[in-house]
């Protein structure tokens, strides 16, 4: 992934969760059940943290490129389209095989925690 993809990335993730949340504050906050529109709003939230860690690892890699970093924005993206699309998706009445998509999605953002943790370690010079 070029540092111009990783930006194109992030700005269409940026731009799908305002979409999402003005989605969820508006035109479901009277159609979705109260449990439904938690996790719409949670699935929100996780998009946004992610998107913006992203946006830190990309400033961070224009800087100092590191092994490892690419890593980080892969587990990011994937963990987020599967974590937060299927709960979309979910909250919205689709079938119950995207149950499962879901913890693999949170599988895939803690992954990319944990490639940032070991990078840190691993990185020269830290203490």
């Amino acid at each position: 992934m070029t540092q111009r993809h990783g930006w194109l990335l992030v700005a269409l993730s940026g731009i799908t969760l305002v979409i999402m949340g003005a989605l969820g504050a508006h035109a479901l906050a009277d159609r979705l059940d109260p449990e439904r529109l938690n996790g719409w709003h949670t699935a929100v939230r996780y998009q946004a943290w992610h998107t913006l860690a992203a946006m830190v690892v990309l400033v961070w890699r224009e800087r100092t490129p590191l092994p490892g970093q690419r890593a980080v924005l892969w587990l990011w993206g994937l963990g987020t389209l599967a974590f937060c699309g299927s709960i979309y998706a979910l909250s919205l009445g689709a079938p119950a095989l995207f149950g499962p998509v879901t913890p693999l999605g949170g599988l895939a953002l803690i992954a990319g925690w944990a490639a940032l943790a070991v990078m840190a370690l691993r990185r020269p010079g830290a203490q």
